[in-house]
Parts: structure tokens; C-alpha cells; sequence
């Protein structure tokens, strides 16, 4: 069996349109896909929850939240996306991303690029608006050569745009999440570069406060951190999940991953499965 429940669209910041990431899926053999971007449930209802041919469409979203000061992403799969606190802390989290984005834009404008928050929420076409937005507006007005060129000098990393948006933290994610019905797992755990002791002491209070899932196999991960992950899954109790955290199409991320990749992990999968 083929399974998908990380991917992105230009619901937030993926590079296809909801429709075109279904039709990409089904091409790739994908039998259970999850949309889930950023914070917005817009990818999935513009679907109708309708995959069509074989492939069944799980609603889903990728949380941002902190703890212990890091900056975390949890994933709600199963969620019922019309939940009316779901829905009201979504519009909490959307708020958030925008003032984030309105100094972002202060500081650009400060530099002499004026103009860039109207900007990059025109690009942003009534979604949250994020850094990329940002970076396509450098590279249209020659500012920078390209999106990579306009993260080195001013979005990425320590860079004057890097702005720290306030997030909730773990627990009122989850609790989110559950609240609408879904299964909390934790995105890219090796993501965080965290020391083995902090990680664990993580999914200690993520399995606290209702999470359930760990998401075993993001990308391409190499066979060390597979064993090491399943290894987690397992001690922790945690049902594992796999995804391609797919945004565009390039050689490190592609639609699909084979669900035997979690064995001997219980599935999270097996929650929804109808195949």
C-alpha cells in the first residue's frame, strides 16, 4: 500500500494547487493521502473531501506551536475541519502569521523595498501570507535573483526578516486537534535538533497531554534514522505515520510512501484505511 499524510499545497506553501496534488498523487500510485498545510484547512475543503478512482483524501493539518522554546509542528490527521473551536483557533493561528507578516514587511520597507506587505499579500491570494510570499516579491521587482538569493540576504535564518511568530503551545495543539476528532502526531521529530534526552523528555509530554502518533518516515530519511524513529514509536507507544512533506516536485520529496517503510510500528493509517 502507497500512503501520503504529509503534503502541502498552495493552500499555504506548497507549489501546486490542491487539485493538482491529488492528480499527482493518483499518478504516483498513492492510495490514502492527507492533506495538510500549514496551519489552514483551505487545500482540503476546496477538494469536498472527493479523491475519486481509488484513492481515499484525509483531512488534515500541520499545527505550529512551541515548547521548551522550540518552534514545533504537530499534525492533526482525521480532523472534522468544520469543528466550530477548531475553526476559531485556526483564525487565532491565521492572526498570528499575519502579524508576523505586517513587521516583516515594516522591515523591509525600512531598507527601501516599500510596498512589500500589500505585495506579498496580493501574491499570497487570500492565504496566510508567508516568507516565500516575501521572497517572490524581491525577485519580481530585481531586488534579488532568486527565492534562494532573497533567504540568504534577508528571509532565512537570523536574517532581518527571520521575525519569531508567537505560537500556542504543545498542549492547546493537541488538545485542538482531539477536540475535532483527529490524531495528534509529531511532525519531523529529527527536525528539531535536539539532543536524545530533550527529544524524549518531548514525546514524553506530547504522549501526556494526547498525542498518538509520531511521523516515522518524512522525505527520504536514511535507514539510521528510520531504526532510530521506529525505535521512539515503539517505546514511546506511539502509532507511527509516514509522508513525503511534499511542496513541490524535486529529488529529495516525491508523492508516495510504501507503508511497509513503519514496520514493525502499529499504523496510524489503520484508523481510516478503507482498502
Amino acid at each position: 500500500m502507497i500512503v501520503d499524510l504529509h503534503t502541502h499545497t498552495t493552500a499555504s506553501d506548497g507549489g501546486l494547487s490542491p487539485l493538482e496534488l491529488v492528480q499527482r498523487a493518483r499518478e504516483r500510485g498513492v492510495q490514502l493521502l492527507a492533506i495538510t498545510d500549514h496551519d489552514t484547512v483551505a487545500g482540503f475543503a476546496a477538494l469536498k473531501g472527493e479523491a475519486g478512482d481509488g484513492m481515499q483524501l484525509l483531512a488534515g493539518i500541520e499545527l505550529s506551536c512551541t515548547w521548551s522554546g522550540v518552534n514545533i509542528h504537530v499534525l492533526g490527521l482525521g480532523i472534522d475541519i468544520m469543528a466550530p473551536a477548531f475553526v476559531s483557533e485556526l483564525e487565532g493561528q491565521r492572526n498570528a502569521r499575519d502579524s508576523r507578516a505586517q513587521v516583516i514587511g515594516q522591515r523591509l520597507d525600512k531598507l527601501g523595498f516599500v510596498g512589500s506587505y500589500e505585495a506579498a499579500a496580493e501574491l499570497a491570494a487570500g492565504r496566510a501570507i508567508g516568507r516565500p510570499d516575501f521572497a517572490r516579491f524581491l525577485v519580481a521587482e530585481g531586488h534579488v535573483s532568486s527565492m534562494a538569493a532573497a533567504f540568504d540576504k534577508y528571509l532565512g535564518s537570523g536574517k532581518l526578516g527571520d521575525i519569531k511568530a508567537v505560537w500556542p503551545d504543545l498542549g492547546e495543539v493537541v488538545s485542538w486537534i482531539r477536540e475535532a476528532g483527529g490524531v495528534a502526531v509529531m511532525a519531523h521529530p529529527l527536525q528539531y535538533k535536539m539532543t536524545n534526552a530533550k527529544l524524549r523528555r518531548m514525546l514524553t509530554e506530547f504522549k501526556e497531554v494526547g498525542g498518538e502518533g509520531l511521523e516515522v518516515c518524512n522525505g527520504k530519511p536514511s535507514n539510521q534514522d528510520l531504526a532510530y524513529l521506529r525505535q521512539l514509536c515503539q517505546q514511546f507507544e506511539l502509532e507511527a505515520s509516514a509522508g513525503s512533506d511534499f511542496h513541490n516536485p524535486s529529488s529529495w520529496s516525491e508523492l508516495g510512501c510504501d507503508a511497509k517503510i513503519i514496520a514493525p510500528c502499529k499504523a496510524v493509517w489503520d484508523r481510516w484505511c478503507t482498502q
